[in-house]
């Protein structure tokens, strides 16, 4: 199986730039914050952005959090965007300006998690690491254990198969781990499986080879985003980028409906330090 999704990989995996030999380890742990629950589509035009600004750490230490916010734009989740320059400003204080190598070193650095340890590790530096993320996750569960979709939270079970499946050569290693997650991402998808184009489907997909069976009633679950507190926090967030502040009244208009939940997510926008309040005002940090 290994091999059949190197080789797929070769000729199918796309062109991405932060794939390019000579990339450096600090441009790639951006690619990976950056593609967190966002797509690759939106994430290019902002990830060329970022490192035009801030193309080591130290240049993103330094900048104003308000222009790091505003440059963040609408990725999404833009508590992200705070803790990356978080971790610049420690790789500068405790690594010398250079991405660390080593699992536990990218741990320890702010908003550095299991996944993107493993990635960087193994992307950056060529590190043999068990790289897992929703994609990856996806094609294990359809391939060797037969499941539509993996368990609803990643299981020991799911952590034991990735490392079971991790090839033990360094550099093969390092290829599998990119070119299964580009099969989840190109053809092994969530909702519609290209299995036509799959190069498991007729050697080495149990999910296939046992019919496709749906997923377990309830099971898929699909994350409502109309009416929430999150959009909201992202039209608050958006005027905030295009003005810088605002007034604290003019932003109640934007539910006029249910002007509390402008107030309970114009409190969360504070106390996640992403606004800060100026008299009768709210204004990026």
């Amino acid at each position: 199986m290994v091999d059949t999704v190197i080789d797929w990989f070769a000729v199918q995996g796309r062109d991405l730039p932060w794939r390019r030999p000579g990339t450096s380890a600090w441009a790639i742990l951006v690619s990976e914050v950056m593609l967190q629950q966002t797509p690759v589509v939106r994430v290019l035009p902002r990830w060329h952005d970022w490192l035009e600004h801030w193309p080591t750490p130290a240049d993103l230490a330094d900048a104003p959090t308000a222009e790091v916010l505003r440059r963040w734009d609408r990725l999404g989740y833009p508590r992200r965007a705070l803790r990356l320059q978080e971790c610049a400003r420690a790789i500068v204080r405790e690594h010398g300006g250079e991405v660390p190598r080593g699992l536990d070193a990218l741990r320890s650095l702010p908003g550095i998690g299991e996944y993107t340890a493993a990635a960087v590790t193994a992307f950056a530096h060529h590190g043999r690491a068990v790289v897992v993320d929703t994609n990856i996750r996806r094609v294990l569960a359809r391939s060797v254990r037969g499941r539509a979709l993996p368990d609803a939270s990643y299981s020991a079970a799911e952590r034991a198969l990735a490392t079971r499946s991790l090839p033990t050569d360094r550099e093969r290693s390092v290829a599998w781990n990119q070119a299964v997650m580009e099969l989840g991402a190109l053809v092994c998808t969530a909702r519609s499986p290209q299995c036509a184009r799959c190069p498991l489907a007729k050697s080495g997909c149990a999910w296939f080879a046992a019919g496709r069976p749906a997923a377990a009633e309830g099971t898929r679950r699909r994350q409502a985003f109309e009416g929430t507190d999150r959009q909201m926090r992202g039209k608050i967030m958006a005027v905030l980028r295009r003005d810088g502040e605002a007034a604290v009244t003019d932003l109640l208009a934007l539910d006029p409906a249910d002007p509390a939940r402008v107030e309970r997510c114009t409190a969360t926008l504070v106390a996640d330090g992403l606004a800060v309040h100026a008299g009768e005002r709210l204004r990026l940090p």
